[in-house]
């Protein structure tokens, strides 16, 4: 339809929970493609190109950490949501630093899924409040969400950008983990500050010696325009 918000594929083989999916979905105006497994999703992400993509970890054959991990490993940086009926931290952090950008754990309000999907594209959509931030050697076009170090391309997630963003717009100012997972990720209540302890040590080994991402013992963290 004409005034979609762009195609969510939704990977989950469990029919009643895909239905409500697809039904809040769609009444929050985005169009819908679903699968049951984790091969034929994987195939129809890479046909579809969805805009996000909402991704049960517990399929059959292939599991959604696979299909996640295949897609980034392909250069495919399709926002991606796990969900999950397992509360385990391990399997959690595993899907964030695979390049996932959310994670829910079953049972989950289909509510709080539509309204993560929309924070993660309005991070994509939306302005910066700068063109362009720059600290030390590492450079952030905010309009095209493309990160150089050195003029060598470096490939974040949408989540790993807009933390980098976040704290590239304000050198020097330490945020807190709280602060963090409200501007960065829409809530300030849905997880541990690991989720930025683990999106942060991603950031960093990406950019290597050059990532300007310090560490404030305690408090949080601050970008710091050195050498």
């Amino acid at each position: 339809m004409s005034d979609s918000k762009g195609l969510i594929v939704v990977v989950e083989d469990e029919r009643a929970i895909a239905e409500l999916q697809r039904l809040y979905l769609t009444e929050a105006g985005f169009g819908v493609h679903l699968e049951r497994d984790g091969a034929a999703g994987l195939a129809r992400i890479r046909q579809l190109r969805p805009v996000a993509v909402v991704l049960d970890v517990g399929l059959p054959g292939m599991d959604g950490i696979e299909v996640c991990r295949r897609l980034r490993e392909s250069g495919d940086w399709t926002p991606v949501i796990f969900v999950t009926a397992r509360d385990d931290e391990v399997d959690r952090i595993l899907g964030l630093e695979l390049g996932a950008d959310d994670y829910l754990t079953k049972p989950f309000s289909p509510r709080e899924l539509v309204a993560r999907i929309r924070t993660i594209l309005r991070r994509l959509d939306g302005p910066g409040t700068k063109p362009v931030l720059q600290v030390g050697a590492v450079r952030m076009d905010v309009a095209a969400r493309t990160v150089t170090v050195g003029g060598a391309s470096v490939t974040l997630t949408s989540t790993e950008f807009d933390l980098l963003a976040k704290l590239a717009g304000s050198p020097g100012r330490v945020f807190t983990r709280e602060e963090l997972l409200s501007s960065v990720w829409g809530q300030a209540d849905y997880a541990s500050g690991r989720t930025v302890d683990v999106h942060v040590a991603q950031v960093r080994a990406k950019l290597g010696e050059a990532s300007p991402i310090r560490t404030s013992r305690g408090v949080g963290y601050a970008a710091v325009d050195e050498p």
